[in-house]
């Protein structure tokens, strides 16, 4: 909490300027993309600086941050600036000369902000969380800082279990951070024209009693002697023994990013993005995104048009991706595709869905993303190979849906599919896994005898498996990753067993080690992030990144600090968890009910599906009376306004 003015604050440019030449892909720390927003220091009340734990390429598109950065920058007495993950090469420079961790905008040291915000989409940044907090010279330890320190609040998917990490932030917001951030902005600003009182406690104490904000301190924790938890209980009077996530209700009045950053590096999305709606009741059993952000709330499609419109002309931008968990299921998706294909006929402006069900995907939504002749990549989940197992994780898909809809984008002229299924699966056997080829086999077939051409490809991709909080297989064991890696194999040799199908279908896929170290952070408490720190220290860095992943400098490290506790790796990973099991994150509420979780795990188990709540009646998972919410979706029965097509003559300029 820095409360000593611009003297903390001087750009590290000068230094960090001699050191770029000697680094990889140097413009990544050079700041200045359109989009950027620089303010006065001394013109703020209140500094947020904003984090995406991971290289710049990845983070800069990264939703979460970009609407937060504008909805604070929006704010006249508040600055906010945003700093990534540095390279290996760049922090040991960084170390030796004696630069801090900096913002890409002003290149402020992190340290002289009031507030450090984190945006955690995976739990494996959490080593890049302590690389950050150390070069910034903030204590790795939230109970060595001072009034001098930024105050750490995480938040994004991963803080749904903050347990691993809890001794290294101050804070974590559960749920959606448009108005979160203001409501924290706001209580800071207060704090600080009253001078600071009470100093960092206080600030928490604050924080804690909005009960959306968790603040781990003060929370202790009691363990059994098998070691499991015994209870999770506050350990001051005025802390509320549960704290709620927060739910943004009416997406039409958070119309963001209205500015989008538009890198001027190479990064992993080049697109103006726009998230047509939130939530998802589908109910897929893995799926932690589509449980923690019900209700469904859609964004009108007038509300999406605007959106468009402003985001592409300040970008530049030529491809528009509609984002969700399962964008074809917008009640109004046919006209909202055939409204903005209409209105940027003639242009380069090409539309994309990254995430299709298949049984959402129909020809009329093929022929209106192809409209512009760009045909942007399609990518289908059907996630388990076989009926059954797509039984256990409740994705109602069958086979002749799946290549009933792959046939129809081969015969609109797609020439390439992606088929993404998960191995690791609860229940799995080989065969479930091996049921992956023959379907691949099949899709090509049904594919060259629908478009008589041999042309045609499809890529498998598959994700390891990892068990989620605040879903139903929060209580299931996962698969070590040697029979992770030998299903991976025999599934290979089952594609290539056909020589002339085989040659047509690309295999891409993660192997079990990540995956098992994803699962000992996704459902560890506090005892793991002793695992995270020894990991840090023997050099863990960029831990989402293949090449930089070390599965044996977590087993090792795990195996050193674990024992002090009596547990170790494998009973956080492929443990099965009982009814009664108090589990880490169960203070922490998503507004669904335990129970009903549980009932869905049993369901699961006898291979039950269960429907989709948006069309059926209600079945208790208990986000909408505990939220005091509800399912918020159209038809407003509008069109896409304006509908004048936009016959721009030529290709629009790419800013970059």
């Amino acid at each position: 909490m820095s409360t000593a003015g611009s003297r903390d604050a001087v750009s590290v440019w000068p230094q960090l300027e001699q050191l770029l030449p000697l680094v990889s892909k140097p413009i990544q720390y050079v700041g200045g993309e359109l989009g950027a927003v620089v303010k006065d220091w001394d013109s703020a009340t209140v500094r947020w600086a904003l984090m995406y734990p991971d290289a710049y390429e990845v983070g800069v598109p990264n939703q979460g941050v970009q609407i937060l950065y504008e909805v604070l920058n929006e704010q006249p007495d508040v600055l906010a600036e945003r700093t990534y993950a540095v390279w290996p090469d760049l922090e040991a420079l960084m170390r030796e000369h004696g630069v801090s961790q900096f913002t890409v905008d002003a290149h402020r040291p992190v340290g002289a902000f009031d507030l450090l915000g984190l945006s955690f989409a995976t739990e494996l940044g959490y080593t890049n969380l302590l690389t950050a907090l150390d070069l910034a010279g903030i204590p790795l330890d939230s109970e060595d800082r001072t009034d001098a320190h930024p105050i750490v609040v995480a938040g994004g998917h991963a803080a749904f279990n903050p347990e691993p990490i809890a001794d290294f932030i101050d804070a974590a917001v559960l749920g959606d951070g448009e108005e979160a951030v203001l409501e924290i902005t706001e209580i800071v600003r207060r704090w600080k024209a009253e001078g600071a009182p009470g100093g960092r406690d206080e600030i928490l104490l604050r924080l804690a009693r909005t009960e959306s904000v968790y603040v781990p301190r003060f929370y202790d924790v009691d363990y059994l002697p098998d070691g499991r938890i015994q209870r999770v209980v506050p350990n001051r009077a005025d802390v509320p023994f549960r704290v709620n996530k927060r739910t943004t209700m009416d997406l039409d009045q958070w119309p963001y990013p209205k500015k989008p950053i538009v890198p001027l590096a190479e990064s992993v999305h080049e697109r103006y993005a726009v998230e047509i709606f939130r939530g998802c009741t589908r109910g897929c059993r893995f799926c932690q995104a589509g449980m923690i952000t019900r209700p469904v709330r859609e964004r009108s499609i007038e509300t999406v048009g605007q959106m468009v419109r402003q985001g592409l002309e300040f970008s530049g931008y030529s491809e528009v991706g509609l984002l969700s968990l399962s964008s074809a299921d917008h009640t109004e998706i046919g006209d909202m595709c055939s409204g903005l294909a209409e209105q940027y006929e003639g242009t380069n402006v090409s539309l994309s869905l990254p995430s299709t069900r298949v049984d959402a995907f129909n020809i009329e939504l093929a022929q209106e993303l192809s409209r512009n002749g760009r045909r942007t990549g399609l990518t289908f989940a059907p996630e388990g190979g076989s009926e059954r197992i797509r039984r256990v994780i409740n994705k109602m898909v069958s086979e002749e849906d799946l290549i009933r809809t792959v046939v129809t984008a081969y015969t609109n002229g797609w020439r390439q599919v992606k088929l993404y299924f998960m191995c690791g699966l609860p229940t799995e056997q080989d065969e479930d896994v091996l049921q992956i080829a023959r379907l691949a086999h099949e899709v090509i077939k049904a594919g060259r005898a629908a478009t008589g051409s041999k042309d045609i490809r499809c890529t498998v991709s598959i994700g390891g498996f990892v068990p989620k909080p605040h879903t139903p297989f929060q209580w299931a064991p996962m698969d070590r990753p040697e029979v992770i890696d030998n299903r991976l194999r025999m599934l290979k040799q089952a594609i290539n067993s056909d020589r002339s199908l085989g040659r047509a279908i690309g295999y891409r896929y993660h192997d079990g080690e990540p995956s098992l170290i994803e699962g000992l952070l996704s459902r560890g408490d506090r005892r793991v992030g002793a695992v995270i720190r020894r990991v840090w220290e023997k050099g863990g860095r960029f831990d989402g990144w293949n090449e930089h992943f070390s599965f044996q400098r977590w087993v090792d490290s795990a195996a050193e600090v674990l024992p002090a506790f009596g547990v170790d790796l494998d009973w956080f990973t492929v443990r099965e968890r009982d009814e009664t099991e108090v589990l880490p994150w169960d203070h922490l509420d998503s507004g669904l009910d335990k129970e009903w979780l549980w009932q869905d795990w049993q369901d699961a188990l006898s291979e039950y599906e269960q429907d989709d709540c948006r069309w059926t009646p209600c079945f208790d998972c208990g986000v909408c009376p505990s939220m005091d919410t509800e399912i918020q979706i159209g038809p407003t029965g509008k069109k896409l306004l304006p509908l004048t097509p936009l016959n721009t003559s030529g290709p629009r300029v790419h800013a970059h």
